[in-house]
């Protein structure tokens, strides 16, 4: 996520939590921080830091859970029923990996050039623990894969949001709101090398 605040302001309209400025986010890995927007009180857009990467359930041995997979699974059930714990997450571009384990590569992936470079995922925010320094954290949902991302990682890819659709996945009800868990259409985007 490499935008500045002023594109931020442009795509996705004013919000608190202003800055000067971001740093550029050349690569966000899971255990780390990424900013968000989500809804305050009063129905305006916050910019806020959160770690990617939900504290996983006991199941999972706690392991961090960066995705939101299974819309109707209990663990996200009451987030997703919450339109005050859905958030954006604005990106760039995103990267899949491909090729043979210790052979691997990043392959990028983001918007034709007849379209803004940034967009967003829909995302899915809790925060940290009170007695805590860390939090809050985010997922994202993901969904079947396009052609595009497809062809390099079939299993899925990210729900990518238009800026027009972010106020129905803040602030839809549930079923409206996963209405938005489709692939991204292939001729919007584009491999970036």
């Amino acid at each position: 996520m490499t935008a500045t605040v002023n594109e931020l302001k442009r795509l996705f309209g004013p919000f608190e939590g202003d800055r000067d400025n971001l740093p550029p986010f050349d690569e966000i890995y899971p255990g780390k921080q990424a900013p968000i927007f989500r809804r305050r009180e009063g129905g305006g857009l916050a910019l806020e830091m959160a770690t990617w990467g939900f504290p996983g359930p006991v199941a999972a041995k706690g392991r961090p859970v960066t995705n939101v997979r299974n819309l109707s699974s209990p663990f996200w059930r009451s987030a997703l029923e919450r339109p005050d714990r859905r958030c954006i997450v604005p990106v760039s571009r995103f990267c899949e990996w491909t090729g043979e384990v210790g052979k691997k590569r990043k392959v990028w992936f983001g918007m034709t050039e007849a379209h803004d470079p940034l967009f967003a995922f829909a995302g899915l925010w809790r925060p940290g623990a009170k007695d805590a320094a860390d939090g809050p954290f985010m997922a994202f949902l993901t969904c079947e894969a396009n052609g595009i991302v497809g062809a390099i990682h079939p299993k899925a890819m990210p729900v990518i949001l238009r800026p027009t659709q972010a106020a129905q996945w803040l602030d839809g009800g549930r079923e409206d709101a996963c209405a938005l868990a489709i692939p991204f259409a292939d001729a919007d985007m584009r491999l970036i090398d």
